[in-house]
């Protein structure tokens, strides 16, 4: 199945399980990440907390992540438009493309990702102090079946099935991100590499054109998904991802398991902000692990 393809409603909805943690790590004085987790329907938006379990019968889920840039505190102003535009522009399009007015999810999520985009270069030549804003952005629509995705930048999206090892999902944009994807870098190259952290992509920061990433993976019970800022990826390696979230269950009264890769990730760099959204699909009640 495509992006643009709506699924069959399901007799029975599964759940959804989220946890979220943002951290301004140990060296940088302001957080410029910032992450969003919500529900809507054709009707209303409800932000979520950090944590939280919820049926997705009736309402879609979208949880997302963006990483500011800029001087001063342009970055921190930045990722708060994109989340911000998120909330306002993302049910609206909802409403129309459901009405039959507009394209399918790929077509919505592309002209959400523009209008931020055309957004933040607006305010990057209005106002001098956001010359040059930007933010990345990484953002997952869940609904029974399907997650669909849209993303630019280097923030990322991982899979981890339930059978089967942990995925990136999401392209880095930027030329260390490219080589690592054509074989030409392994993972500790590419983590070593002068270059890793120089964006060819990014909403706002100057740049008259963006290409987003968008896409779609079918979920079953026991799939979990991590969007993370790059303060995660600079701290953790992906096996010690995949390690950390099959390890830590969210059990009622401990640590989730985002709150656990933040802390770690800090606890091992801590060079950058850091951020973490992790959402499960919980197996069904009586069903073996």
């Amino acid at each position: 199945m495509t992006a643009d393809t709506h699924p069959k409603p399901e007799a029975s909805a599964p759940d959804l399980r989220w946890s979220g943690l943002t951290d301004t790590g140990r060296y940088r004085p302001n957080n410029e990440d910032a992450f969003l987790a919500l529900k809507f329907d054709g009707h209303e938006v409800h932000f979520l907390g950090k944590d939280g379990e919820a049926s997705m019968a009736g309402f879609d889920f979208v949880f997302a992540v963006s990483d500011g840039m800029g001087g001063a505190k342009s970055g921190e102003f930045a990722s708060k438009i994109a989340v911000d535009r998120i909330t306002r522009l993302l049910p609206q399009s909802f409403r129309l493309s459901a009405a039959g007015i507009a394209g399918g999810f790929s077509e919505v999520l592309l002209e959400l990702f523009m209008a931020i985009h055309a957004d933040l270069i607006k305010l990057g030549q209005s106002y001098a102090e956001c010359a040059g804003m930007g933010a990345t952005l990484s953002l997952c629509w869940f609904r029974p079946s399907w997650m669909y995705f849209a993303h630019v930048g280097d923030s990322r999206i991982y899979h981890l099935p339930r059978d089967g090892g942990l995925v990136q999902v999401t392209h880095d944009h930027s030329h260390v991100g490219w080589l690592r994807r054509k074989g030409s870098l392994n993972e500790r190259e590419a983590r070593a590499h002068p270059g890793r952290n120089s964006l060819n992509q990014a909403l706002g920061a100057g740049n008259q054109f963006v290409e987003p990433q968008v896409g779609a993976v079918a979920h079953s019970p026991g799939d979990r998904f991590l969007i993370c800022s790059d303060g995660l990826v600079e701290g953790l390696w992906d096996r010690r991802i995949e390690e950390t979230i099959r390890r830590h269950a969210d059990t009622p009264g401990g640590p989730t398991a985002a709150q656990v890769l933040v802390r770690e990730a800090v606890r091992e760099s801590g060079r950058d902000n850091t951020t973490a959204v992790l959402v499960e699909i919980p197996r069904r009640a009586g069903e073996k692990p």
